[in-house]
């Protein structure tokens, strides 16, 4: 027999701001649970207890929505990088903190990882149309906060290569391929998570920067 389906109460319009965050959260939490593609903005509106031509008028399109949650996953992202630049000097062992700061994001909000780097948006340009530059700047600002840290150890004359574009996007795709693997597939038998991290971090270091203390 199936469960029946379970809304959340209506509520009273002109909670503009409020209304705004829970829609986001519903979201959120739908496209954890059930995958960005298979949730609709019917099932948000039920979610957040308005009806869908509400959820409308803050958001026009379930893309909007999505947008709206990765920009804000990269600007946490970028002030968490900020937070460790404050006492940020060139040497190895900052640098390996600086790269946790990505690890920790991941794992402490995989929700809202997975909408910022794990779902594909519109691969043929469509998505990118339809809400805009603002994810992708969002991204890129993050980028940039990371490239800034690798560009100090080449200053310091700590790296093997001098290239901080291409050292930074390899650093990147590297710790997104531990956060997302953890995220995904957190079910295989992996050793004890704290070995593996440390692992990871200590091997993209060696092939970053010299062997230099």
């Amino acid at each position: 027999m199936t469960a029946p389906k379970i809304r959340s109460p209506r509520k009273p319009k002109g909670q503009g701001a409020e209304r705004r965050e829970e829609i986001l959260d519903a979201a959120l939490r739908l496209f954890s649970e059930k995958g960005l593609h298979a949730v609709s903005t019917r099932q948000i509106a039920e979610a957040t207890g308005v009806s869908q031509p509400a959820l409308y008028a803050y958001f026009a399109t379930k893309d909007d929505i999505t947008a709206e949650l990765c920009v804000r996953a990269f600007a946490t992202l970028v002030e968490r990088m900020e937070e460790a630049r404050a006492t940020f000097k060139p040497t190895a062992e900052c640098f390996e903190r600086a790269l946790r700061v990505y690890v920790d994001f991941g794992l402490e909000e995989p929700d809202a990882y997975r909408v910022a780097f794990m779902v594909e948006k519109g691969l043929d340009g469509s998505y990118k149309e339809r809400v805009g530059d603002r994810p992708m700047m969002a991204g890129i600002g993050a980028f940039q906060r990371f490239a800034e840290i690798v560009g100090e150890m080449r200053d310091a004359g700590l790296t093997h290569d001098d290239d901080v574009q291409s050292m930074t996007q390899t650093l990147w795709a590297g710790l997104h391929g531990l956060v997302s693997l953890l995220i995904a597939r957190a079910d295989f038998p992996w050793v004890e998570r704290e070995v593996l991290i440390a692992c990871h971090i200590a091997l993209l270091r060696r092939g970053t920067l010299k062997d230099v203390r």
